[in-house]
């Protein structure tokens, strides 16, 4: 009897023992996945970051260019205006810029 009781306990310990690794395993695996998440959300947010940067940069680019068309446009209206008229009449050139400012003011 003393030889059934020593191999039931040492089945419990058996079973105890495998049950204690097996939750441990648990909580390490919810920390590595815990902690790839962190890093996932990081990285997302750093990609974010680098997006707005960006986005913020083009618009400064486009501004500048908009501010450069607006510059020439005043430009060849200045041109255009002392050029442009000779005794009443527009010349072709003149008058080809007109259209292309006429299209230019269309599209804006």
């Amino acid at each position: 009897m003393s030889r059934q009781m020593l191999l039931v306990f040492l089945l419990l310990i058996v079973i105890f023992t495998s049950q204690i690794e097996w939750k441990q395993q648990v909580v390490v695996d919810v920390d590595s996945n815990s902690s790839i998440s962190q890093k996932q959300q990081r990285s997302s947010k750093g990609i974010e970051t680098v997006k707005e940067k960006i986005i913020l940069v083009q618009e400064k680019n486009i501004r500048r260019l908009n501010e450069l068309v607006q510059h020439l446009q005043k430009q060849l209206h200045q041109c255009r205006s002392s050029n442009g008229t000779s005794n009443g009449t527009v010349s072709p050139l003149a008058e080809q810029m007109l259209e292309l400012q006429q299209h230019q003011e269309l599209d804006d």
